[in-house]
């Protein structure tokens, strides 16, 4: 049977700019952190069609204490880190980067025809994990399974388990179910 959970509140996702000058949109961060625990902040990167808002990016930056989950939709970002870890991950791309006890590490955009966007999540470690030796992990989007949960509607399964079908990133400390989910013309949102 399908619990069905009354919604508490809801957050309008809210325009910033971070770092060296990208232009972005929080779901939710700061004050709203307490009503996500574990979870901090949720921005969403997806730029208009000026590059000068997006190119500046995630120059060389610390972080410590957290996880940090970067999901591309288009375009592409180039990844260094303290670790010696590098890479490129395109539109389907998932990086899970685990800062633990600390890590420096840079996010450039790159457009490609264009666009460029995604998501980035941040997740609080628990305090006996917070120091824990800093990891990455890359997943190509080929790597992403599907599940087919109703008829319209297609999930990719990222983390966690959906109807038997599970994700590939694997061996993290929060263990939270990531799933993006679409759906067809037509396909009613309230259906189980």
């Amino acid at each position: 049977m399908v619990q069905v959970r009354r919604v508490e509140r809801v957050f309008g996702a809210y325009a910033t700019i971070e770092w060296a000058g990208v232009h972005l949109h929080r779901a939710f961060g700061y004050g709203e952190v307490p009503f996500f625990d574990p979870f901090l902040m949720l921005d969403d990167f997806r730029a208009g069609d000026d590059p000068a808002d997006y190119l500046p990016g995630f120059p060389w930056h610390p972080h410590r204490g957290i996880e940090t989950v970067t999901y591309m939709f288009e375009g592409k970002v180039t990844h260094g880190d303290s670790m010696g870890n590098s890479g490129v991950i395109g539109t389907g791309d998932i990086q899970w980067m685990t800062a633990g006890s600390g890590i420096i590490h840079q996010e450039m955009p790159e457009p490609v025809n264009g666009r460029m966007g995604g998501f980035q999540l941040w997740v609080n470690l628990p305090k006996s994990r917070k120091m824990m030796e800093p990891r990455y992990q890359e997943v190509k989007y080929r790597q992403v399974p599907a599940a087919t949960p109703a008829p319209g509607v297609s999930v990719k399964v990222i983390s966690g388990e959906l109807g038997g079908v599970r994700g590939p990133v694997q061996d993290i400390i929060t263990s939270p179910s990531y799933f993006d989910v679409s759906m067809g013309d037509g396909v009613d949102s309230a259906a189980p």
